[in-house]
């Protein structure tokens, strides 16, 4: 399945659903970002040790699982990934129409350009498609890109903590409660 970047002005990069051959691209992209957004947030010694190999062996395990799904930005020409999302059902004990955005990420010099709100409206559209009714995120309460989420109409709900390379972290759940506004988002 294909989605229609909306914002992209120049229409140079592409939504669309991922392929198992995108693991390793997506591995580098986390870890890129990771180093990017969170040094200083989190552990400068983790975020070190982070591996493309291993972060691409963990979405390749989380692409076999039920439910989940993998959309990728991808620039036309050179088929090059530049950001991407994972979703699925909500993990733990949350309503069964409920999904959860596990993974938003956008290449550090690509961000600001629309990219991860295509990408999230592209997940809203296949939540819906399959059921959903609404969509949270859990998001790291320093993460300097939180206010992304609210733009989109985001709301904080609830606060927990995370365990990131044996350290604990306070995060923050952001819900959407209508997807169709979501997946519309933009467009008006």
């Amino acid at each position: 399945m294909r989605y229609d970047s909306r914002m992209l002005a120049d229409n140079r990069i592409e939504i669309r659903q991922g392929w198992t051959g995108d693991v390793f691209a997506i591995g580098r992209l986390v870890v890129e970002t990771w180093q990017s957004a969170f040094r200083g947030i989190l552990d400068d010694e983790y975020l070190d040790r982070m591996s493309p190999a291993e972060q691409a062996v963990r979405h390749m395990g989380r692409r076999s699982s039920p439910g989940v799904g993998h959309i990728v930005a991808a620039e036309r020409q050179s088929r090059e990934i530049v950001g991407f999302a994972n979703f699925g059902p909500a993990r733990g004990r949350a309503p069964y129409k409920l999904h959860e955005l596990y993974a938003l990420y956008v290449r550090p010099d690509f961000q600001g350009k629309g990219i991860g709100a295509d990408l999230v409206r592209a997940v809203a559209q296949r939540s819906m498609e399959t059921g959903a009714a609404s969509l949270f995120a859990w998001v790291l309460a320093a993460n300097p890109n939180r206010a992304f989420y609210e733009r989109l109409g985001a709301v904080p709900t609830q606060h927990g903590m995370v365990s990131v390379g044996g350290k604990s972290y306070p995060q923050i759940a952001y819900v959407w409660n209508d997807l169709a506004v979501l997946a519309n988002r933009g467009e008006e």
